[in-house]
C-alpha cells in the first residue's frame, strides 16, 4: 500500500520532476506534488511524495529528512490527514457587508 510522506522547507525552484527524481533514490515513486498558491502560482515552499510501500517510505524519511534539496534543508515525515478546521469569523458577508465589529471601529 502507498505511503505518503510530507515534504517541508523545499525551495521555491524545487519543480514536482526534482522531487520525483530524488525520491526515486529510496524506492518506487507514485506521485510528486508540490502546493503551490492560488493566486500566484508560487510554490508554496512545501509539497507530497507517495512512496509504493511502507519499507520504502520509511527508507526515503531516513534517507532524506534533513538533507539538502536545491539549497535548503528539507523535513521528510509521514504526512498526516487533514485536520477538520472551525468556520472562519469576519469578513465580509453577503447580507450583512462588511463586519464593522471584527474592524475595531468606523470606515
Amino acid at each position: 500500500m502507498a505511503k505518503k510522506l510530507f515534504v517541508g522547507g523545499l525551495s521555491y525552484e524545487t519543480t514536482e520532476a526534482t522531487l520525483k527524481e530524488i525520491f526515486s533514490q529510496g524506492g518506487t515513486v507514485e506521485s510528486a506534488t508540490i502546493i503551490t498558491d492560488k493566486m500566484s502560482g508560487r510554490s508554496k515552499g512545501f509539497g507530497f511524495v507517495e512512496m509504493s510501500t511502507e519499507e520504502e517510505a520509511k527508507k526515503a524519511i531516513e534517507t532524506f529528512n534533513g538533507k539538502e534539496i536545491d539549497g535548503k534543508k528539507v523535513t521528510v515525515n509521514e504526512a498526516r490527514p487533514l485536520e477538520a478546521r472551525p468556520p472562519q469569523r469576519g469578513g465580509f458577508n453577503r447580507d450583512e457587508g462588511f463586519d464593522r465589529d471584527r474592524r475595531g471601529g468606523r470606515w
